[in-house]
């Protein structure tokens, strides 16, 4: 076994901010997994991907183990921090599925290196050891196209790949295409792979994020990380199932971007669930997830920051009520909900509040297209200068370009 030659690739930001290092899910690459978290951190971090042996074209070598990867990785990181001109090596990290356990071996290997860690649909351990040497054998003796059917329906929470099929099928490509020894040395890694009862050494914040959906690794898994781990905490995504950061790109970005900050902590509960408001315990902590991956941080931080003693009550009935009981429910979806918002906001001319909205709804994936639609919709039932004063507010939006501000 030797340490395997891991390639990246850089997927946003300038090498003057703060360094984030993700991670893929195994048969998947940084760029497809990564690319929409990325965008949305442009501003806050330099993020940098690598890639699984024999996944995007990366090179395959020998077998290895789990703390065999994470060596590879901390060496590609350390190449990455040399290039930045960095002093010494280190970087926030965030991972997915196999990803995310070489995130916790980082954490216990070399934890100088480390400053937060937001480790995304893993474990502990992950499956039994008998299935990754059979999917291992699998693979050798059929390739990896033999994947891609299970893996559809495993990754993917259900009306994903309806709603996002370019999104989809780019990831089930690079698992077709990866190389099949490559993969099935990943399996005997994770077949081997166990850390349950080190959880307690990791110094480092975690947090661990777990999709509702995921049934390769559920929510108890990262539970028993979150609970394991002395500074962890655990985000339970209802919307999601294997992979995160592709299905809920903005919650996933605000969270990385708060663990980074150091934020997460004080301002939520140990288990914190966005989206699923059953078994979600405290609406104002749900509220103030959900309004930031509507709203974005920055919004939300300007409007906590000027809050004071006589208008703090009001921010906190929003954030609690608007945010939490209402946004925060899933009989709809968000981009339904904002655009609903869009037209009430429009015929009722409140004009600040629609400005926001617009800006809102390019985070929830509505197109500027739909989003003119809403407004020739709402001038036919709220009247013609209802739809011109919108689309007039929303052209001046638009050419701002900054959907996140």
């Amino acid at each position: 076994m030797t340490t395997p030659r891991i390639v990246g690739v850089e997927l946003s930001g300038d090498a003057a901010l703060p360094l984030l290092l993700v991670g893929p899910s195994l048969g998947t690459s940084a760029t497809t997994l990564w690319s929409p978290v990325a965008a949305e951190l442009a501003r806050d971090f330099h993020v940098v991907g690598w890639n699984l042996p024999g996944h995007d074209g990366a090179p395959v070598g020998d077998t290895f183990t789990m703390a065999e990867l994470a060596e590879g990785v901390l060496a590609f990181a350390g190449g990455v921090c040399a290039a930045r001109g960095d002093a010494e090596v280190g970087f926030a990290y965030a991972g997915d599925s196999v990803g995310g356990a070489v995130g916790l071996q980082i954490a216990l290997d070399s934890p100088d290196t480390l400053r937060s860690a937001v480790l995304l649909c893993t474990g502990a351990r992950i499956g039994e050891e008998s299935m990754w040497r059979e999917r291992a054998a699998t693979v050798r003796e059929s390739g990896t196209p033999t994947m891609v059917s299970g893996s559809a329906q495993r990754w993917f929470a259900e009306g994903f790949l309806e709603r996002e099929p370019a999104a989809g099928a780019a990831l089930l490509h690079v698992l077709q295409a990866a190389d099949a020894e490559g993969y099935a040395q990943v399996c005997e890694a994770l077949a081997a792979f166990d850390v349950r009862d080190r959880l307690a050494e990791i110094s480092v914040p975690v947090l661990a994020v777990a999709g509702a959906h995921d049934v390769a690794t559920p929510p108890a898994d990262l539970e028993e990380i979150a609970e394991g781990v002395p500074d962890g905490r655990l985000l339970v995504l209802a919307d999601a199932a294997h992979l995160a950061p592709i299905e809920c790109p903005a919650e996933v970005a605000s969270a990385i971007r708060r663990v980074a900050a150091g934020s997460v902590a004080p301002e939520t509960a140990r288990t914190l669930r966005i989206g699923d408001e059953a078994e979600a315990e405290d609406a104002y902590e749900r509220g103030m997830a959900v309004r930031r991956a509507v709203l974005g941080d920055a919004h939300v931080d300007r409007a906590t920051a000027r809050a004071d003693d006589l208008t703090r009550p009001f921010q906190e009935l929003i954030t609690r009520y608007a945010w939490g009981e209402v946004w925060g429910r899933d009989v709809l979806d968000r981009r339904a909900r904002s655009m609903i918002t869009l037209a009430l906001l429009a015929a009722l001319g409140h004009d600040d509040e629609l400005a926001m909205h617009v800006r809102a709804a390019l985070r929830n994936g509505v197109s500027r297209e739909e989003i003119a639609e809403v407004f020739l919709h709402t001038g036919v039932y709220a009247g013609v200068p209802v739809a011109n004063s919108a689309l007039s507010l929303m052209q001046r939006v638009l050419a701002d370009g900054d959907p996140g501000s």
